[in-house]
């Protein structure tokens, strides 16, 4: 069954192997992310060195995702490893325990965020552990942070702490950060996910660091701003303008803006990022209970089903394959539901061109196609690109047509990994157009994809090669004459 919807699997203990990695791949895993939180450089190295390997022995590109840890607001360590907070209990979080070698314990734990006591106030909710643990803010008393504790549970080593409904003044882009850029530019990273981003210069600032970074191997990577702040909603449609993406992190976002909020701010990312021709992957605990069990819940089988029918490009795991018992599964899994739900999609396109306005040419003929290839009920539509742009286009709207990104760019074949209903395969585009238009259809025969006497509709930029310059649409069977 063909499926749009792709895939983005995190990788880690569970599925560093060769083996494992490559049945993951065919099992479906269109990108693949590095979480920066993990590892140090030469691990980050070493894995999308495997992931490159692993994809050419699967016969094709695989997108990598350098995934950045952003600001550590975390809790320090306990001289136990954990405590048990109870209800009522008094705590004191203390931005100055541990400078001397202190470890946390009943009474008190250090900070890896030493701002925090001037980012909090008396009444504030403090959410430790995704929101497991809540503390409320009695008073701040110079470095420490006095709490009652309201919501109480085991807090171990590291926690992440988040403030109710935001406020935090940590940066996005922390000196780590920047240096792990270099690491993940150092292997052509495809895409790069920022976390924690508050505004559009925090994004601004991270592609000219990773264009600077990526200069020396003629690299540019691909942007996704990570939505997990609550500043972020408000300047949301600003942070997409600065992006390539977002992924919609519902983790952290969730622990900020209330669990409720989520389904509906999930929605409406989707359908901003999909105007705004941007890409969009949800993620966070879709297929959670996988990390234990062979099988997901019906709810999350739900939760994938609904991201899909919203119109994300990808669904994305974590632990489910990065140290999940049931990695390959995972991905079997949801490969699956992804193309059953894309079955009964509703098609709205004839609705999607009301009112809309070209200021390009090549946006022109990618609109042009969707319109052709959904009233002649074509096959395939065939973009021959350089850099995909024209395919992303035509992947902002529903249509049960696949497309197919041609295209002599490696790097191109690799980010269109991530573009829903969008397959890539690399074509040299040399000589004539009637040529290379051949060697697309013999191409896409030998793949299955289109049989002789099939209708598709093609694009192409005249001359051929150059980036931006789609300005043909053809309609023709395949196996007839072009003239």
């Amino acid at each position: 069954m063909y499926r749009g919807t792709k895939i983005v699997a995190t990788i880690g203990p569970a599925s560093t192997d060769f083996d494992i990695l490559v049945k993951m791949i065919r099992a479906g895993v269109d990108v693949v992310r590095l979480n920066f939180s993990h590892g140090k450089a030469q691990d980050h190295i070493d894995r999308a060195a495997l992931v490159r390997r692993a994809a050419a022995e699967c016969g094709r590109e695989v997108a990598i995702m350098a995934d950045m840890q952003g600001p550590k607001i975390r809790v320090g360590k306990f001289e136990d490893s954990k405590i048990f907070l109870n209800n009522g209990d008094q705590f004191i979080l203390d931005a100055k325990w541990g400078e001397n070698g202190e470890l946390g314990n009943q009474e008190r734990v250090g900070l890896d965020y030493k701002a925090l006591p001037r980012d909090v106030r008396p009444g504030d909710k403090l959410l430790l552990n995704d929101g497991l643990i809540v503390l409320v803010v009695d008073r701040i008393a110079g470095h420490e942070i006095y709490t009652t504790v309201k919501v109480g549970g085991e807090l171990s080593n590291n926690k992440g702490i988040n403030r109710q409904g935001g406020g935090l003044t940590a940066p996005a882009l922390t000196a780590k950060d920047m240096e792990d850029i270099k690491t993940a530019m150092s292997f052509q990273a495809d895409y790069l996910a920022i976390s924690f981003p508050k505004s559009a210069t925090d994004m601004e600032m991270a592609r000219q660091l990773a264009n600077i970074a990526g200069e020396p191997f003629h690299h540019k990577p691909m942007m996704i701003a990570k939505i997990e702040r609550a500043e972020a909603i408000p300047v949301l449609q600003e942070i997409l303008d600065a992006s390539d993406g977002i992924m919609v992190a519902r983790g952290d976002l969730a622990v900020e803006v209330g669990n409720a909020a989520v389904p509906a701010l999930q929605k409406r990312m989707i359908r901003m990022a999909r105007e705004s021709n941007k890409l969009v992957i949800t993620a966070t605990q879709m297929m959670e209970s996988m990390i234990v069990n062979a099988v997901p819940t019906r709810a999350e089988v739900s939760d994938v089903a609904n991201a899909v029918l919203d119109g994300t490009d990808a669904v994305m795991t974590s632990a489910e394959t990065a140290s999940g018992k049931y990695p390959i599964e995972t991905v079997e899994m949801m490969a699956a539901i992804c193309a059953e739900a894309e079955q009964s999609e509703y098609n709205k396109l004839d609705a999607d061109f009301i009112n809309v306005q070209f200021t390009r040419i090549d946006q022109s003929i990618a609109y042009g196609t969707l319109f052709t290839a959904h009233h002649l009920r074509v096959k395939a539509i065939v973009a021959l690109t350089e850099s995909g742009s024209t395919a992303l286009w035509m992947s902002r709207h529903s249509i049960d047509t696949p497309i197919f990104a041609l295209t002599p760019s490696q790097t191109t074949e690799r980010k269109a990994s991530l573009y829903r209903n969008v397959r890539a395969f690399h074509l040299l585009q040399e000589g004539g157009s009637h040529a290379v238009l051949r060697k697309a259809e013999e191409l896409l025969m030998n793949e299955g994809m289109v049989r002789k006497g099939d209708r598709i509709v093609v694009t192409w930029g005249s001359p051929m090669g150059q980036a931006g310059g789609t300005n043909a649409l053809k309609i023709v069977r395949v196996g007839e004459s072009y003239d």
